[in-house]
């Protein structure tokens, strides 16, 4: 991960796409100044710039945050949570199921 703003990475992946600064200007909606406080590392992004910007840069977020300096929020993958939910979701189930198995055995007579 950068400790600062990787400029170089960003702007060679601006050029890429034959874009510059203002066009991240104009997509992430700040004004140059903001934008060249990016480049200066006098501003961090947000989790929902970077993932704008991976998009147009044809990268991944957690790239884009890599290189943005080492405090910038990598946004959740759209999948993470859905994801963790389901999983926990099954696991609710099972324990469910064997509650009602042992609530059967505690409770079914012996001879």
């Amino acid at each position: 991960m950068a400790l600062f703003f990787d400029q170089a990475w960003f702007d060679a992946r601006l050029a890429e796409r034959g874009a510059t600064r203002d066009d991240v200007a104009v997509l992430l909606k700040l004004s140059r100044e903001q934008v060249a406080e990016l480049w200066k590392d006098q501003r961090e992004l947000r989790a929902s710039e970077v993932a704008v910007l991976a998009r147009f840069l044809g990268a991944s977020a957690a790239d884009v945050a890599k290189h943005a300096g080492i405090s910038t929020p990598v946004p959740e993958e759209p999948g993470g949570v859905q994801a963790m939910l389901s999983e926990m979701n099954e696991r609710l189930t099972r324990i469910e199921r064997m509650i009602v198995e042992l609530k059967t055995l505690i409770l079914t007579p012996r001879s």
